[in-house]
C-alpha cells in the first residue's frame, strides 16, 4: 500500500502500519463452537469453547467485537516483562532490546478492542510509552553521529514504526553528504543540457528590406 503522507516524510502512515499489524497472529479462547474458516490467507479453527486458538489480529478483533472470544495478550505484553525491558533500553546507551516487529500498532490495537482483556491495562500503556520514548532519544542520538564518512548506519532491533521514520531521514541525509563529496554529479546535468540544447546559429544578420 502506498503511502499517502508527506513524500518527505515516513513511507508509511501510523493507520497503514496499523493494517499491516493486523496480519500478526495472537491467541484467542473461542467461547462457542464453529467450524474451520478456509480463507484466501489460511485455514483458521476449528473453534472450542475454552480452548486457545492463533488467528490472525484481523479475526480476533472481528470476533471480539461480535463477542464470540477473548484475547490473550502476548507474553511480552505484561507488566514483568515489559518493567525489563525498560530497564535494558535504560541501561544501555547504544543497544535495542529485542521487540516484536509490529509491537507499538499491536498494542494500540489491543488498547482499542481488548482492553478488558488486559491485565494492569493503564502500567501497560504507561510501560509502553516509556520504551517508546528511550528508543526514540536513542535513535535520535544514534543519527547525530552521521557525517560525510557515513557509507551506512547499523541499528539492530528497530521495530517497524521506528525504521518507517528513520529510513527516509537516512536516506536523504546519505544521499545529500555523497553530492557533496561528488560534485561531478551536480555539475553533469548542466553539462549535458548544454551539450543537448547549443545555441543556435543563424548566420550573420541581414538588414531587414525597406
Amino acid at each position: 500500500m502506498a503511502a499517502q503522507s508527506d513524500p518527505n516524510g515516513s513511507d508509511f502512515s501510523a493507520a497503514e502500519l496499523e493494517f499491516l499489524a493486523e496480519d500478526e497472529t495472537i491467541e484467542i479462547v473461542p467461547n462457542m463452537r464453529m467450524d474451520a474458516l478456509d480463507l484466501t490467507c489460511g485455514v483458521f479453527g476449528p473453534f472450542y469453547p475454552q480452548i486457545t486458538t492463533q488467528v490472525p489480529m484481523w479475526l480476533a478483533v472481528a470476533m471480539k467485537k461480535r463477542g464470540k472470544c477473548t484475547i490473550r495478550p502476548p507474553e511480552w505484553m505484561s507488566v514483568e516483562k515489559l518493567t525489563q525491558v525498560l530497564e535494558a533500553e535504560r541501561d544501555s546507551q547504544k543497544s535495542f532490546q529485542p521487540l516484536p516487529f509490529h509491537y507499538v500498532e499491536t498494542s494500540r490495537l489491543l488498547f482499542d478492542h481488548a482492553r478488558d482483556d488486559i491485565p494492569d491495562i493503564y502500567m501497560v500503556r504507561s510501560l509502553i510509552e516509556d520504551i517508546k520514548d528511550v528508543r526514540f532519544h536513542k535513535i535520535g542520538t544514534g543519527l547525530e553521529v552521521i557525517s560525510q564518512r557515513t557509507a551506512a548506519l547499523k541499528l539492530e532491533h528497530l521495530t517497524a514504526m521506528e525504521v518507517n521514520i528513520v529510513r527516509p531521514f537516512v536516506v536523504r541525509a546519505l544521499q545529500t553528504f555523497y553530492k557533496l563529496d561528488n560534485p561531478e554529479i551536480t555539475q553533469e546535468p548542466d553539462a549535458r543540457a548544454n551539450r543537448r540544447f547549443p545555441a543556435a546559429n543563424h548566420g550573420p544578420k541581414r538588414p531587414l528590406k525597406r
